[in-house]
Parts: C-alpha cells; structure tokens; sequence
C-alpha cells in the first residue's frame, strides 16, 4: 500500500462518523482509530507525543522542589527536541533565511524549525523565552522521536 492510499484512508476517517477502521491489502494491514478529544498543545497537525523540549521526566515530580535542586536544574542544559519522527528543515523554502541561527534569542511560541512527516510540515513552536546555543541538526536530515534538535539557554 502507498502513502498516497494511506493518506486517502486517514482523510476517510476523519469525515466520516466511524472511530476506527482496519484496512487489509495483501499481507498489509492497517488499522487507525480517532482520538476521543483533540489534541490540547500540538506543534501541528499530528498530535505531540512529548514536549518537544525535552522527554519526559520518569517518575511523580514533587509540587515544591527546594532552592537547591531547582538551581541545579537551570544550570543543566535544555534542549528542544523532535516531538514526531520527520525530516528537518531549518528554513520555510529552501532559499529563505533559517528560523533561528546560533546567538538568536527566541520568544515563546516562535518557530524554530519545521518537521516534515508524511508530507505534512509540522511547525515547532518555542514554549518559553530562550537564547539558541546550538543547532545540532543539519537541513534536511531524518530526525527520531525524541532527538535533541537545539541546546539552549533559558533567558
């Protein structure tokens, strides 16, 4: 099955009044299924799977961390990180100036890059004021799930 007849599936879907489908071709099988609410903090159209500054912390956090561990956390290193798996780009065309370069100072819910999955261009928003301290992607590179795309430095 091509992505073209699975985009066609997806697009099925979501107008119709069906919350699950499974679609068999050969020895493909494919089964999608709606949310039952919209996603509430999504970069685009794909819902996140994780902040895309950073993963998850593992574990309950406390709701009060005392002052010494709370400095020793600002002092690590931040990272925006890929929240879908997708092809990088760093500009909006490819003869356009970059979103953000090293030194930059960026404002919450700016763009920083674009994730291409699935022919969908995903924007990736800043969730809080930072200065860029290292793009550690090159333009068009296949990123993972979870790899760190920028360091920075909370302003």
């Amino acid at each position: 099955m091509d992505l073209e007849k699975i985009e066609g599936l997806v697009k099925i879907l979501e107008n119709s009044s069906l919350t699950e489908m499974t679609v068999k071709e050969g020895d493909f099988k494919i089964t999608m299924s709606k949310l039952d609410h919209p996603p509430v903090a999504a970069p685009a159209p794909m819902p996140m799977m994780a902040s895309p500054f950073g993963p998850a912390p593992q574990g309950a956090a406390p709701a009060a961390a005392p002052a010494a561990e709370a400095e020793a956390e600002e002092e690590e290193d931040l990272y925006i990180v890929s929240p879908i798996v997708g092809t990088f780009y760093s500009a909006p065309a490819p003869d356009a100036p970059a979103f953000v370069r090293v030194g930059d100072h960026v404002k919450n819910g700016e763009t920083v890059c674009i994730l291409e999955a699935m022919k969908l261009m995903n924007e990736i928003q800043c969730e809080f004021d930072c200065e860029i301290e290292a793009v550690l992607v090159s333009n068009e590179q296949k990123v993972q799930y979870g790899q760190p795309l920028f360091r920075v430095k909370k302003i």
